[in-house]
């Protein structure tokens, strides 16, 4: 039986982890948080230990916050045990972290695990490459209100996606935050607004805008459920592949 080990897991993706491993006739090794207190599940105690934790686990899945994702993938090295990463707010130091680490372990590392919006994504890259930059691209996301970063990691999944479809990088042609007088669009960028507040999963939406007609496409989370079936799914299929980086198109078959 696959068991999977949990960072992050006493936080609300966490414990929809546990409970989908569990649906899914999967073992749990275990999980860690930063108050190590109670169990992640009936006879499963929490720890403070990612190595132990990785030690004891088939695969990691990581839920938790940027700043320990360091830590989780030293342990997930030392252990040579594969990891899945769905923590958002990653920046470029992360990014390069699990680049490191994608040359010891398999290492999957996305902004949204649900099968609907990496099947969005696909589609959003597609219809990008198809339409020419007179087509203006903008993402419009929402979430409840205790989430701390924007855009979110989903947001810039699908930015990413228009973005290879352009054979553009999003770094150098994204707009954000627009307030006061911004002058006019530029031409070929990539616009992101972040909405905020009550208790939304994850409502996504991206625009394409010409002369005279739009292509509007999205995805709405009605719960976490959809993300936590979708980890660990990818984490299944994880276990067994060469080190490497990945992403839910290979668990998709895309």
């Amino acid at each position: 039986m696959t068991t999977i080990g949990i960072f992050g897991a006493a936080g609300r993706m966490g414990r929809a982890i546990a409970q989908a491993a569990t649906d899914a006739g999967l073992g749990i090794a275990g999980g860690t948080d930063r108050d190590p207190a109670g169990e992640i599940a009936p006879g499963i105690a929490m720890t403070a230990d990612p190595l132990a934790l990785a030690e004891a686990s088939a695969v990691l899945i990581d839920f938790s916050v940027p700043g320990a994702l360091s830590a989780h993938l030293d342990a997930c090295i030392a252990a040579r045990k594969p990891v899945l990463i769905g923590t958002t707010g990653l920046e470029a130091v992360h990014h390069a972290l699990i680049d490191e680490a994608a040359v010891h372990i398999a290492v999957l590392q996305t902004g949204n695990t649900s099968l609907g919006v990496n099947l969005l994504a696909a589609l959003v890259e597609q219809a990008a490459a198809g339409l020419g930059d007179d087509w203006d691209i903008e993402i419009v996301e929402m979430h409840h209100r205790h989430k701390v970063d924007a855009p979110s990691g989903t947001a810039l999944l699908l930015g990413e996606a228009a973005a290879r479809g352009r054979g553009i990088a999003l770094a150098q042609h994204s707009e954000r935050g627009r307030d006061g007088i911004t002058g006019a669009r530029a031409k070929g960028a990539i616009g992101f607004a972040a909405l905020r507040g009550g208790s939304v999963a994850g409502d996504h939406q991206v625009i394409f805008a010409a002369e005279g007609e739009r292509i509007e496409i999205g995805h709405r989370a009605e719960n976490r459920t959809i993300f936590a079936r979708g980890a660990v799914k990818a984490a299944r299929w994880l276990v067994g592949q060469p080190a490497g980086r990945y992403d839910m198109k290979g668990v998709l078959g895309l």
